[in-house]
């Protein structure tokens, strides 16, 4: 369990909060005269409130490279068959089984009618691997020194507001037991430092959401008794002080949950004003070389504030006249990639086409390197724009025929990597998955632009 405690600074915070319908902000317009605040009682006289799980996506963490010490077997007769339990309030819910999938993009959900007037939902998440006979249950949870054998997400969701705190949480710098380093909607059964041990290690992306009649992902109780904005109006997109990120950006991130474990408590703790400004051009909570800003840019693609994301523009070179293939990283190479990264919550976004970029370029025999410097760069990863926003958010990786060797670096955040000497690498290594060859060779260009020498 991430065990949350309190902060004595906390009182101080929560004391600031406004109470019943009052809203912080004089200036802002009031919601619907037929909306009525709420207080104790139904908290969306709007709707009948439900609560959703929604499972985004899965990885197996387990390793099957050429060192068997490494190896996780979650299944022992081949690729796992996951499935996954929910639990709303007790309710049961369980999804189809993937078979024989380690990476699972299928997305899922589960849905339950919850009391209107009570604050908090109880929700438990499970990862199986089906199996004949016994069925295994996978790790998702950071076993503690407190809960040692716990391999499931127990949370509790905020109808008010919208989050959730337990085994995932919304961190902030006061927190004593720190950052959630797998990040918000994201579990890691890593993070109890087992990447090398044999503990059925998986990755799990999910999201808890509430009926919401407008849409923007605000709760009815939050939009009347903080905001003061109508929880009959779409806010999605608006910038009320004019930081540079959007109300439902700031009301995602900028609130936490903090458990009081000696009382049996939770409080609300708001770290963002959607009302005031902040600098998000400056502000870069964990680190990542990614100010909040460019978090925002990045989001719909899962970035995090409170997490480390490396996010690499992949160009590849198409095939040949005379025969030569296709430049290109194999798609086993990808998830290897990406399983490496997560696993240590350097949470891996490789955009092959998949973000705005990764484009297919036309062959060349022989490549040189002025010209990945100038042309490559300006051309097909700026477009011409030396202000692209994707420069210093994105670095930028290419696979091409033949620049002269296997890999190298170009630019503090540009490297390449030839297929015509990764392939002759892949026959002198011949007892090597292919996929490893390639993603060994990508990885540690990768790594000198990251300045790891």
């Amino acid at each position: 369990m991430k065990t949350v405690y309190l902060c004595i600074i906390v009182a101080a915070i929560i004391g600031m909060a406004p109470l019943g319908g009052v809203s912080l902000h004089e200036s802002m317009s009031s919601p619907a005269a037929d909306v009525p605040a709420v207080g104790d009682g139904d908290l969306d006289p709007l709707s009948d409130v439900e609560v959703i799980v929604d499972i985004k996506r899965i990885r197996s963490l387990e390793a099957d490279d050429v060192q068997p010490e490494t190896i996780d077997g979650i299944d022992p007769l081949g690729k796992p068959d996951f499935y996954v339990k929910v639990f709303i309030n007790g309710e049961e819910h369980v999804s189809p089984v993937w078979r024989n999938q380690k990476y699972v993009y299928e997305e899922w959900s589960a849905t339950a009618d919850v009391p209107d007037d009570v604050e908090y939902v109880d929700v438990v998440i499970e990862l199986w691997d089906k199996n004949p006979g016994l069925d295994r249950l996978c790790d998702l949870s950071t076993n503690d020194a407190m809960y040692p054998y716990s391999y499931t997400a127990n949370l509790t969701y905020s109808i008010k507001t919208g989050h959730w705190c337990g085994d995932d949480y919304v961190p902030y710098e006061e927190y004593w037991c720190g950052p959630d380093r797998s990040g918000y909607g994201r579990l890691n059964g890593c993070d109890d430092n087992s990447q090398y041990e044999h503990d059925r290690d998986c990755e799990l992306w999910f999201d808890i959401r509430q009926s919401d009649p407008d849409g923007d992902g605000i709760p009815y109780w939050t939009e009347v008794n903080r905001y003061g904005t109508d929880p009959q109006v779409d806010n999605t997109g608006e910038d009320p002080d004019g930081d540079g990120v959007p109300i439902e950006w700031e009301h995602r991130w900028g609130h936490a949950l903090v458990v009081n474990w000696w009382r049996d408590t939770i409080y609300p703790v708001w770290i963002y004003d959607p009302f005031t400004a902040e600098n998000h051009g400056e502000l870069d909570p964990d680190g990542d070389g990614l100010t909040n800003i460019e978090e925002y840019q990045t989001s719909q693609w899962g970035s995090d504030p409170y997490r480390d994301d490396l996010f690499i523009e992949l160009d590849q070179m198409k095939a040949g006249n005379d025969g030569e293939p296709a430049s290109v990283l194999t798609e086993g190479a990808k998830e290897r990639l990406r399983t490496a990264y997560d696993k240590h919550n350097i949470v891996y976004h490789l955009d092959d086409g998949c973000m705005g970029g990764g484009e297919m370029l036309p062959f060349e025999e022989e490549t040189g390197v002025e010209e990945l410097r100038e042309e490559y760069y300006h051309d097909y990863f700026l477009h011409g724009d030396e202000d692209n926003w994707r420069r210093g958010v994105f670095h930028y990786g290419v696979v091409v025929w033949d620049a002269g060797h296997n890999g190298y670096g170009i630019r503090r955040d540009m490297w390449q990597i030839s297929a015509k000497y990764v392939e002759e690498k892949c026959r002198q290594l011949f007892f090597v998955d292919e996929d490893i060859v390639y993603a060994s060779v990508f990885m540690h260009e990768t790594g000198h632009s990251l300045n790891i020498r």
